[in-house]
């Protein structure tokens, strides 16, 4: 996953409205959101690669997501799958702030990563690199390849978006938010980080949405949980140069 943004606990009628970018290569085998055999709590897309996942929900309301943290002199040889720390979490009973502390006892085993957990009552973040777990408090939140909230153009740009959707507005429709996840423009050259990779390729990185030949955004996402404890999954997939691809649309109840 390389983009979230995300209203958390700060709307009169929805819990969590939540919007991601999955960037990955095409190539990269991929089973699209689903309930898993295994698990028929967890709902979520699967990475066939290495069998974790980058973003899911259970029925009793458990949630995580996971971002890369992109600093290429700080990764490491032979890391564990990042996936497997959302999937563990998924498929476990633990609170959040409990997993998260196991999280930070092994976090030198996995290349750098961002992990937002939570189970409906309440909703963490972990970054590897400070080994810091955060307890969210209300808000409007984005997270890219960086820190939290980080302020990269395309961090500022869908937060700015989220906000002024949700103002004064009960019911909230997907469709307006798929249409902040398809930006595909990219940030100014003065507005570009620095995150040790040529400049062509932080271009090419800085838009919502990445469109190439062999690495863009492979699925967006629109995650809604109501405060009737409804959820709306709502997940597009596309292969390399399209703009519309496969869909999946999954509703259900909390228990």
């Amino acid at each position: 996953m390389c983009l979230l943004f995300f209203a958390y606990d700060c709307h009169p009628d929805y819990r969590l409205i939540l919007a991601a970018n999955r960037d990955e290569y095409y190539e990269r085998p991929t089973e699209h959101a689903k309930f898993w055999e295994s698990y028929p709590e967890v709902f979520a897309g699967q990475d066939l690669e290495m069998m974790g996942t980058w973003m899911g929900i259970t029925k009793s309301g458990r949630f995580a997501a996971l971002t890369n943290y992109r600093d290429p002199s700080l990764q490491i040889e032979g890391g564990e799958s990042r996936g497997l720390l959302v999937r563990d979490f998924l498929c476990s009973d633990q609170a959040p702030e409990a997993y998260l502390r196991e999280v930070a006892g092994k976090r030198e085993r996995y290349n750098p990563f961002n992990l937002l957990v939570g189970d409906g009552d309440k909703l963490c973040y972990f970054s590897k690199l400070t080994a810091q777990t955060a307890v969210l408090a209300p808000g409007i939140y984005g997270l890219s390849n960086h820190f939290l909230d980080t302020p990269w153009p395309k961090v500022r740009k869908s937060k700015q978006a989220l906000t002024g959707y949700l103002a004064n507005r009960s019911l909230v429709e997907p469709g307006p938010i798929f249409e902040m996840l398809a930006d595909a423009e990219p940030a100014e050259d003065q507005e570009l980080p620095d995150t040790g990779v040529s400049k062509k390729w932080e271009k090419y990185l800085s838009s919502v949405f990445i469109r190439g030949e062999d690495y863009g955004t492979r699925s967006s996402t629109v995650l809604l949980v109501d405060r009737q404890d409804r959820v709306l999954f709502w997940e597009k997939s596309f292969l390399s140069g399209q703009t519309q691809g496969a869909e999946v649309r999954q509703t259900f109840e909390l228990v």
